[in-house]
């Protein structure tokens, strides 16, 4: 009985070191905007948007589990109205993210352009 014991007891250590090695080695590989610095995601959306919503999410989702820490910016490359109706319930439903133009995204993240109001305001 004592052998079995030992033998779970083993397993279980194993599996929490092997754990613990895929959380560290996780965290060394994805460092992506701890250094004081700006990360932009920057994801192009056009016409109706389509796949806007499940990109996002993605991101959000990489965002959420703290693997990394950036803004994500929604590049307007000819949104219609279906489509600018997409992005702002995104804006809208989240945190840290932003609307810009993409022929104006050079200036979003250089920092002299603001990003779309979520008010509806317009470029």
């Amino acid at each position: 009985m004592a052998l079995w014991m030992e033998a779970g007891l083993s397993l279980l250590a194993a599996a929490g070191l092997i754990a613990l090695g895929w959380v560290l080695f996780g965290r060394l590989l994805t460092p992506v905007g701890g250094g004081g610095e700006e990360v932009y995601a920057v994801v192009p959306a056009h016409g109706n948007a389509a796949g806007l919503e499940r990109t996002v999410d993605g991101l959000l989702w990489l965002r959420g589990g703290e693997l990394a820490r950036f803004t994500i910016v929604i590049a307007d490359s000819g949104l219609d109205e279906t489509g600018r109706a997409v992005a702002a319930a995104l804006l809208n439903r989240e945190q840290g993210l932003a609307l810009c133009p993409a022929q104006r995204l050079g200036e979003y993240v250089a920092g002299t352009e603001e990003p779309f109001d979520k008010s509806g305001g317009k470029w």
